[in-house]
């Protein structure tokens, strides 16, 4: 289903403001010191919430088209990608910034021995080069093949995120199994997806 472009930029205006809400109510509770005894670990956890939030989000545009057949969700799929990785920048900074205050030796520490915040590093790494060439002049540079072939490193970073949420929480692991649940039914929609197209 195509929308007009009034309705297309009414759903985009709706959606930036949503993604903007987590954040606006992290730092309203931080300027209110009304986000618990730890402000610091409690933020991390959130911005880490809803980076991988965001980013299965953003992965779950193409199979929502494929049932839908509602296009408008594609037309979301760059602002959500780019969202989820404010947030993972966001979450980063937090720990390296507030959490260890820039000492650079314990943060190399960290991710050399805590394979949680390895493995986190990494899923952000494989961001970067996503968010870098995710405008359409990138995709006229590199052409839209390649383009695709690199952009499927998000469904790796995915993986990832969940690995070091799942690692991070050790005990409750209610949360990071629901997000593993979601991105392994997404992956197997787009396989049968793949499949059906072959097929076609």
């Amino acid at each position: 289903m195509a929308l007009d472009k009034n309705k297309l930029r009414l759903i985009k205006s709706v959606a930036f403001a949503a993604l903007l809400m987590p954040i606006a109510r992290i730092a309203f509770q931080l300027w209110r010191h009304t986000l618990g005894a730890d402000p610091v670990a409690i933020t991390l956890n959130r911005l880490g919430f809803w980076t991988l939030t965001f980013l299965l989000s953003s992965l779950a545009c193409t199979p929502m088209k494929s049932l839908t057949g509602w296009t408008w969700p594609l037309r979301l799929r760059r602002m959500i990608g780019l969202f989820a990785f404010f947030y993972a920048a966001l979450h980063l900074t937090t720990y390296a910034v507030v959490d260890q205050q820039l000492d650079w030796h314990d943060i190399f520490a960290d991710i050399v021995k805590r394979k949680f915040i390895t493995i986190g590093f990494a899923a952000f790494l494989l961001l970067v080069p996503l968010a870098v060439t995710s405008t359409d002049g990138w995709v006229r540079r590199l052409g839209f093949k390649r383009w695709k072939r690199i952009h499927r490193l998000v469904y790796v970073a995915a993986v990832l995120g969940v690995l070091h949420f799942i690692w991070r929480v050790k005990a409750d692991l209610l949360e990071p199994v629901v997000f593993a649940g979601v991105l392994l039914v997404l992956f197997l929609m787009r396989i049968l997806d793949a499949l059906q197209s072959k097929k076609g």
